[in-house]
């Protein structure tokens, strides 16, 4: 592609045989005395040291260089040294055994060769005087030389896929431009692994895709970018949205290299790529096509953006008059009904309920809840959640011929209108809707405002039942398919008046002993206290201990409170300000 110039080829790290073939280090014919395998290895700058002490300097991955005045002369000082810089990391050791005339010492390259079984790192002896200075100027300017090129490869990625965005490229365009980025062929495949997209660079398409399938189901999907496991290690990327796998980008010539280290891009021999600089690429790649995938359902965009607005204006101070708001909601879609029902679906964060799926299915008590989807600090995430979420309903309206009205009310919340024929069709309507395939792939929770005959007053409903969803998300069993305000009952009363700062005094008044600072033990013993209705035997067999110490523990909780536990009004007071102290998550 155009936009992808040679000028900006993948720069690979500068490794130990790189500073080796320095012309400032060439002169002291090198001679690689052990780790000849980790000559491949990267490093990060060049140090001169002469003390074993120095080690203590090193971050890892520098190479020294020594003359070894202060242990030539002994082998156990030698190896000393070789190993204290082995173990703090050095990528490499270069020794200069030169007399003073400038000959090779003979007897200290003896003592380094004996030495040299004890290391693991490569080791060189130079035999011709060199100048230090000269090989750490020459390898500090290649490695600078080699970072600027690095991060102008990085600009030059971060620029393409940018454009690629703006200009709505489509996932062929896409997967062109991750190849030729590459340099190395790539394919988009789906979860069936069906070839959705591919490019085979200068490679023969045929022998590429042959046997596809049955080869890439050997090779283990990863929930980042990550070389693949088992079979072909591929490195790969995923495409989609958390919890909802789209495919992946593949490249399959780009393996792990011969002894990698732990995430497949450490020391090893040379794979002939760049580790690093691939997997940024192919990750840019991947967010690319989700993105792309996720735009080209936007061809609905402007009917969604129009929808909203309606929803918007319906729920204003002065909505339009109630012909306008048909005629509107009908244009977009809407289909006339005897009665309109007010609905918000809530989404949970990826992962907030392990092994929830779907709506209504069991949730996590009050104390170990995820935040909600409204708290993630990743923005896009939200919306690209919302989006799918808004695609899967409009998919499940028009796969049932049920009309709906929906667009997002806030961040992690989407508001629904819902047509009925009648008001007694109401309960099948939303059982039909809370079991929907397309949205089994959503944590959600359901919350439903009153029927009204009128669409302007259904969308004042809207608030109510997004603070019914917003509340039933909180509940520690969640086993209904949707929600009304009698279902969240004293919760959602007090969800209600959570603001009330009379609700707050009387909260904190009740648990001040317990909300003190190395309290957290006690404030978990009454709330599973008060969950087991003061049943002590219940109790100890749900904490697994034994009920002597349970009376114990309770009995202490009972004198740090001050109040008669065995007392209903005293629970039922307590239970209110624990309802309230989770629901303000304070």
């Amino acid at each position: 592609m155009s936009m992808i110039p040679a000028s900006f080829p993948p720069q690979r790290p500068l490794t130990v045989r790189d500073v080796l073939a320095l012309d400032a280090l060439t002169a002291g014919s090198p001679e690689v005395l052990a780790g000849e395998a980790g000559l491949d290895a990267p490093i990060r700058w060049v140090h001169i040291a002469e003390e074993a002490e120095y080690s203590a300097l090193l971050e890892g991955g520098e190479l020294v260089l020594t003359t070894g005045l202060a242990f030539r002369r002994s082998a156990a000082l030698t190896r000393t040294f070789l190993e204290r810089f082995q173990q703090a990391g050095a990528a490499a050791v270069v020794v200069e055994l030169v007399d003073d005339d400038g000959a090779p010492d003979d007897g200290a390259a003896a003592h380094l060769r004996a030495a040299a079984a004890a290391v693991d790192c490569p080791l060189i002896l130079l035999t011709r005087r060199v100048r230090f200075v000269q090989v750490t100027e020459e390898a500090h300017r290649a490695l600078m030389d080699h970072q600027v090129r690095r991060l102008e490869r990085a600009r030059h990625v971060h620029e393409v896929f940018t454009a690629l965005s703006l200009e709505n490229a489509g996932e062929s365009g896409i997967v062109d431009a991750t190849a030729a980025l590459l340099d190395s062929p790539v394919v988009f495949e789906d979860p069936a692994h069906l070839v959705l997209s591919y490019s085979a660079r200068d490679r023969d398409p045929a022998r590429l895709l042959e046997g596809w399938a049955a080869r890439s189901r050997f090779v283990g999907y990863r929930n980042q970018t990550a070389f693949g496991t088992g079979g072909d290690r591929w490195l790969q990327t995923p495409v989609g949205l958390t919890g909802q796998r789209w495919g992946r980008l593949v490249a399959p010539e780009l393996v792990p290299a011969p002894d990698p280290g732990e995430d497949g891009t450490g020391p090893g021999t040379d794979p002939g790529w760049d580790p690093a600089d691939a997997f940024q690429v192919l990750e840019r790649a991947g967010q690319a096509l989700t993105m792309a995938r996720m735009a080209g359902r936007d061809r609905r965009e402007v009917l969604f953006q129009a929808r909203s607005g309606l929803i918007q204006d319906l729920r204003q101070a002065t909505p339009p008059e109630e012909q306008e708001a048909l005629a509107r909601a009908t244009a977009l879609g809407l289909a006339r009904g005897a009665a309109y029902l007010p609905l918000v679906a809530r989404l949970e964060a990826p992962g907030a309920a392990d092994g929830q799926a779907g709506n209504g299915q069991a949730g996590n008590s009050p104390a170990t809840r995820q935040a909600p989807v409204a708290d993630a600090p990743d923005a896009t995430e939200v919306q690209l959640r919302e989006r799918a979420f808004l695609d899967a309903l409009q998919a499940w309206a028009q796969s049932t011929r049920q009309s709906a009205l929906a667009s997002s009310l806030h961040a992690g919340s989407v508001a629904i209108l819902l047509p009925l024929a009648a008001l007694e069709l109401e309960d099948s309507a939303l059982h039909r809707l809370a079991a929907a395939p397309q949205l089994a792939g959503f944590g959600w929770t359901l919350g439903v405002g009153r029927a009204e005959r009128s669409l302007v007053a259904a969308a004042r409903g809207l608030d109510s039942a997004d603070q019914v969803a917003e509340t039933a998300a909180t509940l520690g069993s969640r086993n209904l398919p949707f929600y009304r305000f009698a279902d969240v009952r004293l919760r959602g009363l007090l969800a209600l008046l959570g603001q009330d700062s009379r609700v707050k005094s009387f909260a904190q008044a009740e648990l001040a002993p317990l909300l003190e600072p190395g309290r957290a033990r006690s404030l978990q013993l009454l709330r599973d206290y008060l969950a087991h209705g003061g049943n002590m035997s219940s109790l100890a067999t749900a904490r697994k201990v034994s009920r002597q110490a349970l009376y114990t523990h309770v009995k202490g909780l009972q004198e740090l409170l001050g109040l008669p536990l065995e007392d209903p009004e005293s629970r039922a007071s307590l239970m209110v300000a624990l309802l309230w102290h989770d629901l303000a998550d304070v």
